[in-house]
């Protein structure tokens, strides 16, 4: 039990956002899916790796909390993209190279609060 007056942990989260279309309709393998939103959350950790969120979400490697959403499509997940940027939200786009293709979008760990707002609209990916 914790000691009185200690706070609690704060609930960071990591959020990962991948279209759906992808295997879906363009039939790509799931793994080949996986690995792109293992790539953006890679790239999100390492281009913020000195902001003090990351740094606490990475101290508790063992508690570390990601949230997969899902994009409709190229034009969703561009849109999303798009408003991040605009309200300040640090995050990666990943684009697929060498076929320039957007595929998925992380977001460096924040406090859940501060940005589930902006993707309340996107589902739990399936």
């Amino acid at each position: 039990m914790a000691a009185s007056g200690t706070a609690a942990p704060r609930c960071l989260v990591q959020y990962v956002v991948v279209r759906s279309d992808l295997v879906h309709t363009l039939s790509w393998p799931l793994g080949a899916v996986i690995s792109q939103a293992c790539h953006a959350a890679t790239a999100a950790i390492h281009l913020n790796y000195n902001d003090p969120d990351t740094q606490e979400y990475l101290a508790e490697l063992d508690s570390m909390h990601k949230v997969v959403l899902q994009a409709l499509d190229q034009a969703s997940l561009s849109s999303l993209s798009e408003t991040l940027t605009e309200k300040g939200v640090a995050h990666k786009l990943w684009v697929e190279q060498p076929e320039n293709v957007p595929t998925c979008l992380a977001l460096k760990p924040y406090p859940k609060d501060t940005v589930h707002p902006l993707l309340r609209k996107f589902k739990l990916f399936k």
